[in-house]
């Protein structure tokens, strides 16, 4: 078995990443991949390439010129080994396609934004993995709640 050397292997994951957030766009859409392609300047064979992770031959800085192009905010992470690496979307859709669902969603979503374009991307990347271990800490709290729910329910007569 060949061994890919570390700075290669962190190279293929971020690879890998990026396309995995490009092919979350081109699904957002919700068009034909001709017409996604059109969009992004890409023949659509090189979408359908990005869309199925085929992404072996085309460069990394292929690929992020081309969520330049979408508008998709990423932070690119790399580190000693390649499962570090990665591609982090900071937001999920473009601010634009976000409905208004109320005044104080609205005000909460310009506070973010205004507080967001203060920060430098390693602070964006610390605030993202820190609201990440809130939101797994917060996902387990609940499952124990619920176990805790389901054991209280099973010995009530």
């Amino acid at each position: 078995m060949t061994r890919v050397p570390l700075d290669v292997a962190g190279i293929q994951r971020l690879r890998s990443d990026v396309a995995l957030q490009l092919a979350r766009y081109a699904h957002r859409l919700g068009v034909t991949q001709s017409v996604a392609a059109k969009r992004l300047g890409l023949p659509q064979p090189t979408l359908s390439k990005i869309v199925n992770g085929r992404v072996s031959d085309l460069s990394l800085e292929l690929l992020i010129r081309v969520a330049v192009r979408a508008g998709l905010a990423l932070t690119l992470q790399t580190g000693l080994v390649p499962q570090e690496a990665g591609a982090f979307s900071s937001r999920a859709r473009s601010r634009s396609s976000v409905a208004s669902q109320s005044k104080l969603a609205d005000a909460a979503r310009q506070s973010l934004i205004e507080s967001e374009s203060g920060l430098t991307p390693t602070q964006r990347l610390e605030a993202f993995l820190e609201h990440s271990q809130l939101m797994c800490a917060l996902h387990e709290a609940g499952s124990a709640a619920e176990a805790q729910r389901a054991r209280s329910a099973r010995y009530r007569p």
